[in-house]
């Protein structure tokens, strides 16, 4: 008899929660704060994609508006015989590498699939800056059997301080192919280009189509001929992109994304058969350019819980592990917080971590709602509401609700980093200072004091150590230089919030 009163309590637990869930259906905070927003998410918004625009590489259009920036590496991919003009700077520096930028356009394009309706007048934005990635990652693709990974000699980039537009280090051209595998990249790449095409389905179907096709391809060439990149390509990609995870996360990823986009009954099969092997159930709760674990896990509960696809109804558990390893209290917990409330995950750009896991909030609480289900970790019931609230505080403090009480992006606030490691916005623009700054001579002004003269907006850096301290030194890579994957998966968790606090 106890046991049934036990069953039944915990059923009509679930009935009321869900009930006041539903009640409070998108609001992060629930009632008290629908009219109330702590920050001007729109803006942020606004800046966090046109972020997107200072790190372009490859002529630049007439409608750019981050208008210190000109353009630059005209010539990439002339080294083998192939045009590698475009695309994207990652970070501080100017390499082009193919691993995070193929990532950042996963991450974009997914923030645009779960949140561009809600995105007005930044969606064409958003689509403008995954077309960026895109165009690029098709030339980096073209030839069948072989994906271009990278554009210049990272040690020898990092040896000089110079804007894009001085470069004289080599654009050295490193490629993967069936004698110097890469399944991680191409895997991700293959993600990428799947994404993408859901993004572009209704407003450009024939692009649409093209990505797809190529995404087959890339993917068939990821899993057929299996191997690291950081083995081939050891001593120009590591230790700067390094694959640590091991490319099995990045195989079930890309499947995941090939089922989505193509709804071909290939890489359903291909995720029952593989997933397991693909360590879709092991406990890795990390998720950023390297490891996708989490994210397959997440994006495959949607197919369970929005479509119905039965088959994978185990990445409802996956997920839901995922989720109570991060709700402070519970005895799942493993997340680790400063003390002013930051997810902290590592001292190298510990942002990413924040920006990509607040995205995963917002996205699952949008499946849970959707399906009207719960989070049940070890009897502590966890509603989509949590979930947003915990991803809102974390996006709050990023934006200046931390001990320092500033925003960690770049030109939103009164208050933000003003010395950023990242070469374009600490040196004197091409109009200010037509003529050029050599290799070396730039370490002058990057070893400095003085405010980074050209605002690089919207740039989101690596952010404060574990006890919310931040230096803002430039010569502090580790938390003062932005990336393009710290911004993606943060557009869609501001979308999300600018919409549920009425300012879109």
């Amino acid at each position: 008899m106890g046991s049934l009163l036990t069953c039944s309590t915990l059923v009509l637990l679930f009935v009321v929660v869900f009930l006041v869930e539903c009640n409070n259906a998108y609001y992060p905070g629930g009632g008290k704060h629908r009219r109330f927003a702590s920050h001007n998410y729109k803006d942020a918004l606004t800046k966090s994609i046109l972020f997107f625009e200072g790190q372009r590489s490859g002529k630049l259009p007439p409608n750019q508006r981050v208008t210190w920036r000109k353009d630059s590496a005209l010539s990439d991919g002339s080294a083998m015989h192939v045009d590698l003009v475009g695309g994207y700077y990652d970070a501080g520096d100017n390499v082009k590498f193919g691993f995070p930028m193929a990532f950042t356009t996963t991450m974009l394009s997914w923030s645009v699939i779960e949140f561009g309706g809600l995105m007005k007048g930044e969606l064409q934005h958003s689509k403008e800056a995954i077309r960026w990635a895109t165009d690029y990652l098709l030339k980096a693709t073209s030839h069948p059997g072989t994906i271009y990974v990278q554009v210049g000699d990272a040690s020898q980039d990092h040896a000089c301080w110079e804007r894009p537009e001085d470069m004289d280090t080599p654009r050295s051209v490193f490629k993967i192919d069936q004698n110097t595998p890469g399944t991680e990249v191409a895997a991700e790449t293959a993600a990428a280009l799947a994404a993408a095409s859901l993004v572009f389905r209704k407003s450009d179907p024939n692009y649409s189509k093209i990505l797809a096709t190529r995404a087959i391809r890339v993917f068939e060439f990821a899993d057929k001929h299996r191997g690291a990149y950081s083995n081939g390509l050891r001593r120009y990609v590591c230790p700067y992109y390094c694959d640590f995870s091991g490319y099995q996360d990045e195989l079930l990823w890309g499947a995941a994304w090939l089922h989505k986009a193509t709804r071909n009954p290939t890489y359903l099969s291909y995720i029952q058969a593989n997933g397991q092997t693909l360590g879709a159930d092991e406990s890795d709760n990390t998720f950023g350019w390297d490891n996708k674990h989490v994210g397959a896990r997440i994006l495959l509960s949607k197919a369970f819980l929005v479509q119905n696809v039965q088959p994978l109804h185990d990445y409802k558990n996956h997920a839901d592990n995922y989720i109570c390893s991060l709700i402070p209290g519970n005895p799942s917990s493993s997340a680790q917080y400063t003390p002013g409330g930051l997810l902290f995950k590592m001292n190298d750009s510990n942002m990413q971590y924040v920006t990509s896991t607040s995205f995963l909030l917002v996205t699952y609480a949008k499946y849970l709602t959707t399906s009207r289900k719960l989070v049940n970790c070890g009897g502590s019931i966890i509603t989509p509401r949590k979930l947003r609230s915990l991803a809102k505080k974390q996006v709050d403090y990023l934006l200046g609700d931390n001990p320092m009480k500033m925003s960690f992006m770049v030109g939103y606030g009164s208050r933000y980093p003003l010395r950023v490691h990242h070469r374009g916005s600490s040196l004197p623009s091409i109009s200010s200072h037509p003529s050029k700054i050599q290799c070396s001579s730039g370490f002058t002004i990057m070893n400095s004091q003085s405010p980074n003269p050209n605002i690089l907006i919207g740039a989101v850096v690596g952010g404060p150590d574990q006890n919310d301290r931040f230096p803002d030194q430039r010569s502090d890579y580790e938390q003062s230089e932005p990336a393009t994957y710290i911004n993606a998966p943060l557009v869609g968790a501001l979308a999300y919030l600018a919409h549920s606090f009425g300012q879109l």
